[in-house]
């Protein structure tokens, strides 16, 4: 057989065995010298092709992971992973700032040219909260609808009869009277002036500090709007009573039965009144009647108002609705000469809303007597 023909561990007991046999007497040692040396290049051209092989290999593996990590770095991330970045936190700060919005659209596409450049997801949910915060405007409806959103009501209809079997008499055509309320869309304001220290914030830091503010300012504003509309519905009902024992559950009792998940709504100071009158009664009965209690103060206190002002409602949220024809987004924008000599920079925040009472006897209002 011959030496490439062979096994590795037959060619290495081989070479093993010539060693033996070079030490007998009388053996041909030019021979045995020939085929140690052949079978030695044998063995090492054989390593010398297994690490060959071996270096293929890696290199090879090294190569497929190169290829790898450059298809991952080709893949571009989408919008939404642009936008929840910090890397657009920091540009879309920038451009409220410098009203320059070509950082942002550099990092949202090569080709990102015209339209609105859309919010960073973090000022998105900071928005959500300060909405669902708001304990009036987080149980309103809500509708995202363009332009102005006609809803439809029912103002009178007559109510189901029962026919007896048999009986020849026709029934009665219902009555059926529709109501229409128009919610047209007004932009909501407000303005804050902040030092340049302020100013110099970035990215997330900035956001905070500027979104925080003037969210919360725009939706306690729409909640003393939606307040100071259910206090001079037509559709809202009224009683005049001051605070007492049944005083809010009578104001309950002008409601439809549709209104099932209702609210008390009164300055701190009135419900300190209505408290008292409950203290009074040594907690034999909940004057409240289950109802959360909501306090806003752009309703008058009790002993404040003047006869015939609304001072606290009753009823159910879900007869009042707000409309965002542009979404629940807060735009952003600066003006940095107005107050330039005092160094100081006016920040203005502007919210576009449709809003009214859409349900009839959904929520009631109660008055101060004379």
């Amino acid at each position: 057989m011959e030496i490439r023909e062979m096994e590795t561990s037959a060619l290495e007991e081989r070479a093993a065995a010539i060693s033996a046999e070079a030490e007998v007497e009388g053996a041909d040692l030019d021979a045995l010298e020939t085929e140690a040396r052949a079978i030695k290049d044998e063995l090492e051209a054989r390593k010398a092709a297994a690490a060959k092989k071996v270096e293929e290999r890696k290199l090879a593996l090294e190569e497929g992971k190169t290829i790898e990590k450059e298809k991952k770095e080709e893949r571009k991330m989408d919008t939404i992973e642009i936008r929840k970045s910090h890397e657009y936190n920091v540009a879309f700060a920038n451009y409220i700032k410098s009203n320059d919005d070509s950082e942002c659209r550099a990092l949202l596409s090569e080709n990102a040219t015209g339209g609105t450049v859309p919010v960073p997801v973090y000022v998105e949910d900071r928005i959500r909260t300060a909405w669902d915060r708001d304990t009036l405007t987080r149980r309103v409806k809500r509708t995202f609808v363009k332009g102005n959103l006609k809803v439809g009501y029912e103002s009178l209809a007559t109510d189901a009869v029962v026919h007896e079997e048999g009986d020849e008499d026709p029934v009665t055509e219902e009555t059926l009277t529709l109501g229409i309320v128009e919610l047209v869309p007004e932009s909501i304001k407000k303005w804050i002036s902040i030092s340049d220290e302020a100013l110099d914030l970035a990215g997330e830091a900035f956001l905070d500090y500027i979104y925080d503010e003037l969210t919360y300012k725009i939706a306690a504003k729409l909640a003393e709007i939606i307040v100071t509309e259910i206090g001079s519905s037509a559709l809202a009902p009224s009683i005049t009573a001051a605070p007492a024992a049944n005083t809010l559950i009578n104001a309950a009792a002008t409601l439809a039965g549709e209104a099932t998940n209702k609210v008390a709504i009164m300055n701190a100071a009135t419900y300190a009144a209505f408290k008292g009158v409950q203290f009074g009664l040594g907690y034999g009965a909940d004057i409240f009647d289950g109802m959360e209690v909501i306090i806003n103060n752009s309703l008058p206190a009790y002993g404040t108002a003047t006869a015939g002002d609304v001072y606290a409602i009753v009823g159910d949220l879900n007869g009042y609705q707000c409309n965002f024809p542009n979404g629940e987004e807060i735009n952003i924008r600066f003006d940095n000469l107005t107050l330039a000599e005092y160094d100081l920079v006016k920040v203005i925040g502007r919210c576009f809303v449709g809003h009214g009472v859409v349900a009839p006897k959904f929520l009631a209002t109660i008055k101060k007597p004379a």
